[in-house]
């Protein structure tokens, strides 16, 4: 990937100041992993970031690397997070969204291409309830059940068709006023909608879709006829679901074991084992991973990083359960490395570590969970 530094300090400064002054909130700690960075939002509401910046993705106003917790702004209203490869986006209280870091396809959303080293609103709604950030394109669904995308459009993952290659704003992704929950991959993107059916759209020359072509598509098409989707998840050029009923399903590219299975790619979701106590999952680049409902957590995929969190660097083709503990609370995210919130609230990390992306202070990769300390 190309990595821009193109923003001079006077904007980043005015930028940061943007993020506003101290409000009380109290929130669900989230987590979010992009390629070599971390962000989290604890339950004050703060927000922190860490790892690599080389686009300014850990929302600081610099481009300096850290290698522990650095906190972004001063508010106290951060509601949710997610990062994509080189840029992030957050939802505030308010229902505002802000996004920083890479910004060379639109992907902040923000009007321009300028890369931020500090959160920037992406235009003026006041109603956004979720949003993922992809590799060059970011997706987001409002109170209002809209369901909007930007960013890098080649291979149709924005759903608004091909007469754009890029939109640096929202554009409205259909009519549709039930859409629940969404997911960008690397070209591909997948969303929920509140009666259950399952959408997906952009790229599918690995399968990603689901739905049995290799090829592609530029506005949403269900996948199959079920109304019992729960979670969905895109990675780089797979997906995963969960289903009401707790079974856990895969497809798309499987050089790696992503699909939780051994074998090739597969074209239409596929189920992963037989258990049936799955409750959410989450991937990215070439690696998954899922809680159960009795507080598991579990992983399968690329483990060159040790971001499989089994204490090896082996490639797995099923779930591999990450140590023993129970109090995983469903909220985690992975990539070359992974990070995940225990009972209690504390952050844990493991894998990649070669931008400080784990926050313990060093490069040193850790292929097991290590608790992460917020200053203060």
């Amino acid at each position: 990937m190309v990595k821009f530094r193109s923003l001079v300090l006077a904007l980043a400064v005015v930028a940061l100041s943007l993020v506003g002054s101290p409000a009380s909130a109290a929130t669900t700690p989230s987590v979010a992993t992009g390629y070599a960075h971390t962000c989290t939002i604890p339950a004050d509401g703060s927000l922190w970031c860490w790892g690599g910046n080389y686009t300014g993705a850990l929302g600081d106003g610099t481009t300096n690397h850290r290698t522990t917790p650095a906190r972004v702004g001063a508010a106290t209203d951060w509601t949710s997070i997610d990062a994509g490869f080189l840029h992030n986006c957050a939802v505030r209280s308010g229902g505002t969204l802000w996004c920083w870091g890479n910004n060379f396809r639109g992907q902040l959303g923000d009007g321009s291409t300028t890369t931020r080293t500090a959160p920037v609103q992406a235009g003026t709604a006041t109603n956004w309830a979720t949003v993922s950030a992809g590799d060059s394109h970011t997706c987001g669904v409002r109170t209002d059940g809209s369901l909007w995308c930007w960013g890098f459009n080649r291979s149709g993952q924005l759903g608004t068709g091909l007469s754009s290659y890029t939109e640096n704003a929202p554009v409205r992704v259909g009519t549709a006023t039930n859409w629940a929950t969404v997911t960008t991959g690397y070209a591909h993107t997948c969303a929920t909608r509140t009666d259950g059916t399952l959408w997906c759209w952009g790229d599918s020359t690995t399968g990603q879709l689901g739905l049995g072509i290799l090829n592609y598509r530029a506005t949403p098409e269900q996948v199959g006829t079920l109304t019992t989707w729960k979670t969905v998840t895109a990675g780089y050029a797979f997906s995963c679901a969960t289903r009401t009923d707790g079974t856990l399903w895969c497809w798309g590219e499987n050089g790696y074991g992503q699909l939780g299975q051994t074998g090739t790619y597969q074209t239409t979701p596929v189920q992963v084992g037989t258990a049936s106590t799955w409750a959410r999952v989450t991937g990215n680049d070439n690696s998954a991973c899922a809680s159960r409902t009795d507080g598991s957590l579990w992983c399968w995929g690329n483990n060159m990083e040790a971001q499989l969190a089994d204490g090896t660097t082996v490639n797995r083709y099923a779930p591999t359960r990450v140590g023993t503990a129970t109090d995983w609370t469903g909220n985690f995210a992975i990539g070359y490395h992974g990070c995940g919130i225990r009972t209690g609230n504390a952050l844990w990390c493991w894998g990649n570590n070669a931008n400080g992306q784990l926050g313990d202070g060093t490069t040193t990769r850790n292929p097991a969970p290590t608790a992460v300390a917020l200053p203060g």
